[in-house]
């Protein structure tokens, strides 16, 4: 029995042996660009925004471990971003001159393909969840990931283009709700694709991606009625370097909240006969629902706190019962209570379900509803 249990023990290889040459080197390609970043940028970043970086090199790293996709997506966007760096030749005038910043690379370029990626992602699934054909989830599969390279894309050269434009305008680009739409697909997107790995499935790419059409039809809307893709200085309260890391992790909250949403309809149309020979089983939907609540309230959580970290360095106190404040903590209670019931009344069912589409519309109310019909200290966000 002794020898048994060592032999078991030492077939079990540890973590880091687990890896492979692609790891190392995708982890060696991390360091080296943040390197490059910090002896380049250095001068220009405060000790908070090198810390940021460097954190950021083991963070993705591990990440690109547990899921090896984004082995290759970050090299792809870093080689698509420089390129397109290198078009722009430190004018601005560029993304009108040069074909494949007029109509592929520019950040309004790229973020308008990322826009007709995901609508027709969309078709795509629906058509392989309604005519049971493998290959149009595959095809709304393929072209999600090309909406989430372009998109990211889009963002790295948006956020060069702003100090094209000046040194004092230039900021990463999350300060707007033009911008954090875009994130918000994106977070929304990478989140699905991982669980449509992780459960082997495509059957909810069609619920999914309905959410972020929706976000890309308002990104559009607020494109063509508001010049929304205008890149404008931050207002003062917002030159921060909390910024980088609040907003991201606030949007992971919202993406993640929003999925587990989508997957909560589908769950509910199986559950009432609808769809139910397409759609995974009642337990996985129910597995996924729970997952993305939980990702999401721990993102949302850790949002918070540095949201009132932020608030006392730019207002001078930790809360202040703004309307955006306020509806921040309505969103963290209703989920707080939804996972509290979870474990520890054992919530599952239609209940759980019915509760987070119910949830999506509290959280959009505190996203989007404060900043259309409420003012207060966060009136920057304003429609």
């Amino acid at each position: 029995m002794e020898l048994s249990q060592t032999s078991t023990y030492t077939q079990t290889p540890g973590y880091f042996r687990r890896l492979n040459t692609f790891d190392w080197l995708y982890a060696a390609l991390l360091l080296a660009g943040a390197v490059y970043a910090l002896n380049r940028f250095g001068a220009y970043m405060d000790v908070y925004e090198k810390a940021i970086l460097v954190m950021a090199v083991p963070t993705f790293a591990a990440l690109g471990w547990h899921w090896k996709p984004v082995r290759w997506l970050m090299p792809l966007i870093a080689v698509l971003a420089l390129w397109a760096i290198m078009l722009y030749g430190g004018s601005l005038d560029a993304a009108n001159q040069r074909f494949m910043l007029k109509y592929m690379l520019s950040s309004q370029s790229a973020i308008l393909w990322m826009s007709a990626f995901f609508v027709f992602s969309t078709a795509f699934y629906w058509i392989g969840l309604i005519a049971r054909s493998p290959f149009g989830g595959a095809v709304g599969s393929r072209l999600c990931w090309a909406a989430v390279v372009v998109g990211f894309t889009g963002l790295m050269v948006r956020w060069y283009e702003s100090y094209l434009i000046g040194t004092d305008v230039g900021h990463i680009p999350v300060s707007n709700l033009y911008e954090v739409f875009i994130l918000f697909s994106m977070i929304t997107a990478m989140f699905y694709l991982y669980y449509e790995e992780r459960y082997a499935t495509r059957q909810l790419g069609p619920f999914v991606l309905l959410v972020i059409s929706a976000a890309v039809g308002f990104l559009l809307w607020y494109t063509v009625a508001r010049d929304a893709q205008e890149i404008q200085p931050l207002v003062p309260a917002l030159q921060s370097w909390w910024m980088k890391i609040h907003v991201p992790a606030n949007f992971i909250g919202y993406g993640t909240f929003a999925l587990s949403a989508m997957v909560a309809t589908a769950y509910l149309l199986k559950s009432h006969g609808i769809l139910a020979d397409r759609l995974p089983a009642l337990d996985v939907l129910d597995d996924v629902m729970y997952k993305a609540i939980s990702v999401g309230f721990a993102f949302f959580t850790v949002a918070t706190i540095l949201g009132a970290l932020w608030a006392a360095e730019a207002w001078g106190g930790y809360w202040s019962w703004d309307p955006k404040e306020t509806w921040a903590l309505i969103i963290w209670l209703n989920y707080a209570a939804w996972l509290h019931m979870r474990l520890v009344s054992g919530l599952r069912g239609k209940m759980a379900a019915w509760w987070a589409v119910l949830g999506l519309l509290v959280t959009t109310f505190g996203f989007l509803g404060v900043n259309m019909f409420l003012s207060g200290l966060h009136s920057y966000g304003k429609l």
